[in-house]
């Protein structure tokens, strides 16, 4: 949506987080994207550069940290959702536990060949 930087400014200042440093960037014409995921609205950006359109990128302000200037595009797009973060903790907690059923699986049939094996010598 297109914003007022007086008014939008306004605002960042009645908020009760810091926004410190973004003012700078609330100069010319600007629109705002609102968005639960961090790196969506730079996501999109790019999107749309693909296909020709240039939206310029001014800046940023995602989980307490504000990102100023279009050099700061790509370090948007490398942050993980909260949903990509949560994906990667579950999988390096099942890897060590498909080891350790793996190596159970595993040494219960060593086990129960050795059994079989001491079964038929008696």
């Amino acid at each position: 949506m297109v914003v007022k930087n007086t008014l939008f400014q306004k605002a960042m200042e009645q908020s009760e987080r810091n926004m410190e440093g973004l003012e700078e960037a609330l100069k010319g014409t600007s629109a705002v994207m609102f968005s639960n995921t961090g790196n969506l609205p730079a996501k999109l950006i790019k999107e749309f550069r693909k296909k020709g359109t240039v939206p310029a990128f001014k800046g940023a302000f995602v989980e307490e940290s504000v990102y100023i200037g279009e050099s700061q595009l790509e370090a948007l797009v490398s942050i993980k959702s909260k949903e990509e973060l949560l994906g990667d903790v579950i999988g390096l907690l099942q890897s060590p536990m498909k080891n350790v059923v793996s190596a159970l699986q595993s040494g219960g049939t060593t086990i129960h060949g050795i059994l079989k094996t001491l079964e038929e010598r008696n």
